[in-house]
Protein backbone atom coordinates (compact mmCIF):
# COMPACT_ATOMS: atom_id res chain seq x y z
CA UNK A 1 0.00 0.00 0.00
CA UNK A 2 1.15 3.43 -0.88
CA UNK A 3 2.63 5.16 2.02
CA UNK A 4 1.58 8.65 3.14
CA UNK A 5 3.06 12.15 2.63
CA UNK A 6 5.41 11.55 5.51
CA UNK A 7 6.68 8.42 4.21
CA UNK A 8 5.00 5.70 6.35
CA UNK A 9 3.51 2.54 5.17
CA UNK A 10 -0.59 2.35 6.42
CA UNK A 11 -0.02 -1.76 5.91
CA UNK A 12 1.38 -4.73 4.54
CA UNK A 13 2.21 -5.15 1.02
CA UNK A 14 1.60 -9.41 0.99
CA UNK A 15 -0.40 -11.25 3.62
CA UNK A 16 0.93 -13.71 6.29
CA UNK A 17 2.46 -17.07 5.79
CA UNK A 18 0.79 -20.01 5.93
CA UNK A 19 2.72 -21.61 8.15
CA UNK A 20 4.96 -19.54 10.54
CA UNK A 21 8.85 -20.36 9.99
CA UNK A 22 11.39 -21.47 12.29
CA UNK A 23 13.06 -18.27 12.88
CA UNK A 24 14.31 -17.61 16.83
CA UNK A 25 16.97 -14.12 15.83
CA UNK A 26 15.90 -11.57 13.87
CA UNK A 27 18.44 -8.93 11.97
CA UNK A 28 17.09 -5.41 11.22
CA UNK A 29 18.56 -2.80 8.73
CA UNK A 30 17.92 -0.37 6.08
CA UNK A 31 19.34 -0.28 3.12
CA UNK A 32 19.27 3.47 0.83
CA UNK A 33 17.85 3.91 -2.44
CA UNK A 34 16.32 6.88 -4.38
CA UNK A 35 12.91 7.70 -6.45
CA UNK A 36 12.81 10.59 -9.08
CA UNK A 37 15.14 12.56 -7.81
CA UNK A 38 17.64 13.03 -4.96
CA UNK A 39 16.80 14.23 -1.90
CA UNK A 40 18.75 17.58 -1.97
CA UNK A 41 16.55 18.67 -5.38
CA UNK A 42 13.42 17.60 -3.76
CA UNK A 43 10.70 20.61 -2.20
CA UNK A 44 8.67 19.03 0.90
CA UNK A 45 5.94 21.62 0.22
CA UNK A 46 5.76 20.09 -3.66
CA UNK A 47 2.99 17.49 -3.24
CA UNK A 48 4.62 15.97 -6.23
CA UNK A 49 7.62 15.69 -4.15
CA UNK A 50 6.34 13.55 -1.39
CA UNK A 51 7.30 10.29 -2.93
CA UNK A 52 10.29 11.21 -4.70
CA UNK A 53 13.90 11.69 -3.15
CA UNK A 54 15.73 8.83 -0.54
CA UNK A 55 13.61 5.65 -0.14
CA UNK A 56 14.84 3.53 2.24
CA UNK A 57 14.18 -0.56 2.55
CA UNK A 58 14.01 -1.64 6.11
CA UNK A 59 14.56 -5.57 6.09
CA UNK A 60 14.04 -8.23 8.73
CA UNK A 61 16.16 -11.07 8.35
CA UNK A 62 16.33 -14.42 9.88
CA UNK A 63 20.10 -15.29 9.55
CA UNK A 64 19.70 -18.78 10.67
CA UNK A 65 17.69 -19.45 7.12
CA UNK A 66 18.36 -16.41 5.14
CA UNK A 67 14.68 -15.55 4.93
CA UNK A 68 13.35 -12.48 4.32
CA UNK A 69 10.37 -11.87 6.81
CA UNK A 70 9.60 -8.48 5.66
CA UNK A 71 9.89 -5.54 4.24
CA UNK A 72 9.53 -1.81 4.30
CA UNK A 73 9.61 0.81 1.40
CA UNK A 74 9.54 4.47 2.34
CA UNK A 75 11.47 7.12 4.36
CA UNK A 76 13.84 6.53 6.97
CA UNK A 77 11.26 7.23 9.86
CA UNK A 78 10.40 5.62 13.33
CA UNK A 79 6.61 4.44 11.93
CA UNK A 80 8.52 2.65 9.22
CA UNK A 81 10.61 0.73 11.87
CA UNK A 82 7.01 -0.08 14.12
CA UNK A 83 5.59 -1.60 10.81
CA UNK A 84 8.84 -3.34 9.78
CA UNK A 85 8.41 -5.14 13.29
CA UNK A 86 4.42 -5.24 13.24
CA UNK A 87 5.04 -7.38 9.71
CA UNK A 88 7.42 -9.48 11.72
CA UNK A 89 5.10 -10.11 14.73
CA UNK A 90 2.47 -11.17 12.44
CA UNK A 91 4.87 -13.41 10.50
CA UNK A 92 6.09 -15.31 13.28
CA UNK A 93 2.29 -15.97 14.59
CA UNK A 94 3.08 -13.65 17.62
CA UNK A 95 6.08 -15.80 18.84
CA UNK A 96 8.57 -13.31 20.37
CA UNK A 97 12.06 -13.85 18.73
CA UNK A 98 14.46 -14.66 20.93
CA UNK A 99 17.34 -12.22 19.84
CA UNK A 100 17.00 -9.34 17.29
CA UNK A 101 20.00 -7.34 16.71
CA UNK A 102 20.52 -4.37 14.49
CA UNK A 103 22.50 -1.13 13.79
CA UNK A 104 22.64 2.37 15.91
CA UNK A 105 19.02 3.25 14.20
CA UNK A 106 17.26 4.58 17.58
CA UNK A 107 14.23 3.81 16.25
CA UNK A 108 14.38 0.04 16.54
CA UNK A 109 14.60 0.18 20.41
CA UNK A 110 11.20 2.20 20.71
CA UNK A 111 9.78 0.27 18.12
CA UNK A 112 10.65 -3.55 19.90
CA UNK A 113 9.20 -2.10 23.00
CA UNK A 114 5.63 -0.70 21.22
CA UNK A 115 5.55 -4.04 19.13
CA UNK A 116 6.63 -6.51 21.88
CA UNK A 117 6.79 -4.86 24.84
CA UNK A 118 3.91 -5.48 28.04
CA UNK A 119 2.89 -2.88 30.71
CA UNK A 120 4.37 -3.84 34.24
CA UNK A 121 3.30 -1.96 37.28
CA UNK A 122 6.42 -1.47 39.28
CA UNK A 123 5.80 -2.06 43.14
CA UNK A 124 5.07 0.05 45.75
CA UNK A 125 8.16 1.15 47.79
CA UNK A 126 6.16 2.49 50.79
CA UNK A 127 7.65 5.79 50.32
CA UNK A 128 5.83 9.06 50.41
CA UNK A 129 4.96 10.36 47.09
CA UNK A 130 2.42 8.88 44.58
CA UNK A 131 3.27 5.54 43.19
CA UNK A 132 4.88 5.66 39.57
CA UNK A 133 2.32 4.02 36.84
CA UNK A 134 2.53 1.35 34.34
CA UNK A 135 5.32 0.85 32.44
CA UNK A 136 6.57 -0.80 29.15
CA UNK A 137 8.88 -3.44 29.29
CA UNK A 138 10.98 -5.92 27.28
CA UNK A 139 9.11 -8.86 26.51
CA UNK A 140 10.09 -12.50 28.45
CA UNK A 141 12.51 -14.30 26.24
CA UNK A 142 13.95 -11.40 24.03
CA UNK A 143 17.45 -10.16 24.07
CA UNK A 144 18.14 -6.84 21.81
CA UNK A 145 22.25 -5.75 20.79
CA UNK A 146 23.47 -3.21 18.61
CA UNK A 147 26.51 -2.83 16.39
CA UNK A 148 28.49 -0.57 16.57
CA UNK A 149 31.27 0.52 13.53
CA UNK A 150 34.12 2.82 14.05
CA UNK A 151 34.96 4.20 10.68
CA UNK A 152 38.55 5.94 9.26
CA UNK A 153 38.40 7.58 6.13
CA UNK A 154 35.06 6.00 5.14
CA UNK A 155 36.45 2.34 6.05
CA UNK A 156 35.06 0.34 9.22
CA UNK A 157 38.02 -0.35 11.34
CA UNK A 158 36.63 -1.13 14.60
CA UNK A 159 33.32 -3.21 15.30
CA UNK A 160 31.87 -3.06 18.56
CA UNK A 161 28.82 -5.64 19.92
CA UNK A 162 26.69 -3.14 22.61
CA UNK A 163 23.36 -4.87 24.93
CA UNK A 164 20.24 -2.87 25.15
CA UNK A 165 18.57 -5.54 27.32
CA UNK A 166 18.05 -9.35 27.62
CA UNK A 167 20.62 -11.74 27.78
CA UNK A 168 22.79 -11.86 25.04
CA UNK A 169 25.26 -14.81 24.28
CA UNK A 170 28.74 -13.42 23.74
CA UNK A 171 29.78 -13.09 19.70
CA UNK A 172 25.47 -12.99 18.86
CA UNK A 173 25.66 -9.34 17.93
CA UNK A 174 26.06 -8.97 14.30
CA UNK A 175 24.61 -7.66 11.08
CA UNK A 176 26.33 -9.55 8.56
CA UNK A 177 23.77 -11.76 7.26
CA UNK A 178 21.54 -9.22 6.37
CA UNK A 179 24.13 -6.85 5.17
CA UNK A 180 25.24 -9.64 2.41
CA UNK A 181 21.48 -9.64 1.77
CA UNK A 182 21.46 -6.34 0.48
CA UNK A 183 24.72 -6.70 -1.14
CA UNK A 184 22.61 -9.57 -3.07
CA UNK A 185 19.42 -7.67 -3.54
CA UNK A 186 21.56 -5.24 -5.17
CA UNK A 187 22.14 -6.91 -7.66
CA UNK A 188 19.06 -9.10 -8.44
CA UNK A 189 17.43 -5.46 -8.72
CA UNK A 190 18.80 -3.36 -11.63
CA UNK A 191 17.00 -0.28 -9.61
CA UNK A 192 19.19 -0.85 -6.35
CA UNK A 193 22.31 -0.12 -8.07
CA UNK A 194 24.83 2.32 -7.20
CA UNK A 195 25.96 5.71 -9.50
CA UNK A 196 23.49 4.61 -12.42
CA UNK A 197 20.89 6.04 -14.21
CA UNK A 198 18.65 2.93 -13.68
CA UNK A 199 16.97 4.29 -10.51
CA UNK A 200 12.82 4.14 -10.16
CA UNK A 201 10.88 7.06 -11.84
CA UNK A 202 7.96 5.86 -9.82
CA UNK A 203 6.97 5.27 -6.23
CA UNK A 204 4.51 2.46 -6.49
CA UNK A 205 6.99 0.80 -9.34
CA UNK A 206 10.12 0.77 -6.58
CA UNK A 207 8.23 -0.73 -4.06
CA UNK A 208 6.34 -3.39 -6.19
CA UNK A 209 9.76 -4.23 -7.58
CA UNK A 210 11.57 -4.17 -4.00
CA UNK A 211 8.92 -6.79 -2.66
CA UNK A 212 9.27 -9.17 -5.98
CA UNK A 213 13.17 -9.38 -5.85
CA UNK A 214 13.24 -9.96 -1.49
CA UNK A 215 10.13 -12.35 -1.24
CA UNK A 216 10.75 -13.94 -4.48
CA UNK A 217 14.31 -14.41 -3.30
CA UNK A 218 12.99 -16.63 -0.84
CA UNK A 219 11.32 -19.05 -2.84
CA UNK A 220 13.27 -19.52 -5.86
CA UNK A 221 16.96 -18.18 -5.10
CA UNK A 222 19.12 -21.59 -4.00
CA UNK A 223 21.50 -20.16 -1.63
CA UNK A 224 24.98 -21.80 -1.74
CA UNK A 225 25.68 -21.55 1.63
CA UNK A 226 22.35 -23.33 2.87
CA UNK A 227 22.71 -26.72 0.58
CA UNK A 228 23.33 -30.17 1.96
CA UNK A 229 24.19 -33.43 1.12
CA UNK A 230 21.35 -35.66 -0.08
CA UNK A 231 21.24 -39.64 0.63
CA UNK A 232 23.20 -39.64 -3.13
CA UNK A 233 26.04 -37.77 -1.20
CA UNK A 234 25.13 -35.01 -3.71
CA UNK A 235 24.79 -31.69 -2.40
CA UNK A 236 21.24 -30.34 -2.38
CA UNK A 237 20.04 -26.73 -3.41
CA UNK A 238 18.25 -24.85 -0.57
CA UNK A 239 16.32 -21.75 -0.75
CA UNK A 240 15.89 -19.96 2.49
CA UNK A 241 11.69 -20.66 2.32
CA UNK A 242 12.97 -24.31 2.65
CA UNK A 243 15.45 -23.96 5.52
CA UNK A 244 12.69 -22.02 7.25
CA UNK A 245 10.62 -24.78 6.53
CA UNK A 246 7.95 -23.06 4.59
CA UNK A 247 8.67 -24.93 1.40
CA UNK A 248 10.45 -28.62 0.46
CA UNK A 249 11.43 -27.74 -3.09
CA UNK A 250 12.63 -24.67 -4.77
CA UNK A 251 9.92 -23.19 -6.77
CA UNK A 252 10.13 -21.82 -10.29
CA UNK A 253 9.46 -18.32 -10.40
CA UNK A 254 6.09 -19.40 -12.36
CA UNK A 255 5.12 -21.07 -9.59
CA UNK A 256 5.89 -18.47 -7.17
CA UNK A 257 3.84 -15.95 -9.18
CA UNK A 258 0.54 -18.35 -10.31
CA UNK A 259 0.54 -19.87 -6.71
CA UNK A 260 0.96 -17.44 -3.78
CA UNK A 261 1.04 -18.45 -0.40
CA UNK A 262 -2.42 -17.37 1.78
CA UNK A 263 -3.53 -17.21 5.46
CA UNK A 264 -5.90 -20.06 5.73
Amino acid sequence: MPCGPAGTRTSSTTSSWLFPPRTTKVQLDEKWSFVGKKEKHCDPDDEADWFCGDQWDHVALDPDSRLVLEVVVGKRLADNAVSLLEGVRDRLGGRVPELVTSDEYAAYHEALLEVFGRQEVPPRTGKPGRPSGPQVVPPEGMAYGTVHKTRERGRVVKVEERVIFGDVPEGGISTSYLERQNATDRHRNARKGRKTYRFSKDWEVHEALTCFTMYSYNFCWPVRTLREKGPDERWQPRTPAMAAGLADHVWSLEEWITLPAVQR
